[in-house]
């Protein structure tokens, strides 16, 4: 009896620490897969928070791919509009230079039929001042002003005081213009009357105003009649006192603006003549 209860003490001491050394090694494996599941746990969350950043830049990185497209699409856009605008330039450029061209031909045409006229005015001065040459200065003056060629003759050559009647010694003054003239056939003229601001009724002259254009008159009919200058290619002129040369407070300054002037006028058609013969002409037209 003894033995046997000998015998089950020590199967139930064998028990026991055979159940407690497996506990001990469950316990152990328990912690190690405890540890294993918190480092996952961590991997895990690691992971999770870099695919959250990878996903945030993939976001922006599309994002910016997007628009990349759009600029690009934009600045396609863009190109074709600025060879479409770069060949408009391109056309309106050339459009500008012709007609650049062209005025720089027109000026330069004008500037040849006036150089011409230029060159036919001083000759008309030269002829005038030689036939003239022998006169006062401030009895008679020939000048040139915008091209046109004047030959203004003071009052006292020409007229008795308040009178329209030319003097004899007017005429051969008269005679001399009238050679000049008559060989110029290619111009025309007017013969202008001024006077000073002084008042004068008479019984043949009302004012300034008849004063000055029976004088023009005057002028005109002794260049056709005695000289034979033609008379379509003259013009008489009224000029009264309004266009004085100096003060009408001085007794100088009235006899300067009492003076009757001829204006020398080239025909139209003569100076558009000019500019035609100037277009025809090959250094022009190269």
């Amino acid at each position: 009896m003894k033995r046997f209860l000998l015998a089950g003490v020590c199967a139930t001491f064998l028990v026991s620490c055979v159940s407690q050394k497996k506990y001990a090694d469950l316990e152990a494996k328990e912690k190690e897969a405890r540890d294993m599941l918190n480092s996952a746990t961590v991997k895990l969350n690691s992971c999770l928070e870099e695919k959250g950043t990878v996903e945030t830049k993939l976001k922006t990185l599309q994002d910016q791919v997007a628009f990349l497209k759009d600029n690009n699409q934009v600045l396609i856009n863009n190109m074709g509009n600025l060879t479409d605008l770069t060949k408009k330039g391109a056309e309106n450029l050339e459009k500008s230079l012709e007609s650049l061209k062209e005025k720089d031909l027109t000026i330069r045409r004008l500037q040849d039929a006036v150089t011409r006229r230029d060159s036919v005015n001083l000759a008309l001065v030269q002829s005038l001042k030689g036939v003239l040459g022998n006169l006062e200065d401030d009895d008679i003056e020939v000048s040139v002003e915008k091209g046109v060629v004047y030959v203004s003759i003071s009052d006292k050559l020409l007229f008795s005081s308040g009178s329209f009647n030319v003097t004899s010694k007017a005429k051969k003054v008269l005679e001399k213009v009238a050679m000049v003239v008559k060989n110029k056939p290619d111009f025309d003229f007017m013969v202008e009357g001024h006077t000073d601001d002084r008042s004068i009724s008479t019984a043949v002259i009302r004012d300034n105003w008849d004063l000055s254009v029976k004088r023009a008159v005057s002028i005109v009919r002794i260049l056709q009649n005695d000289f034979g200058v033609r008379p379509q290619r003259m013009t008489a002129a009224g000029r009264s006192s309004y266009i004085p040369l100096d003060s009408n407070d001085t007794k100088e300054g009235r006899a300067r603006n009492r003076r009757t002037r001829i204006v020398v006028l080239p025909k139209l058609d003569q100076f558009y003549g000019m500019i035609e013969e100037g277009m025809k002409d090959p250094a022009i037209n190269k």
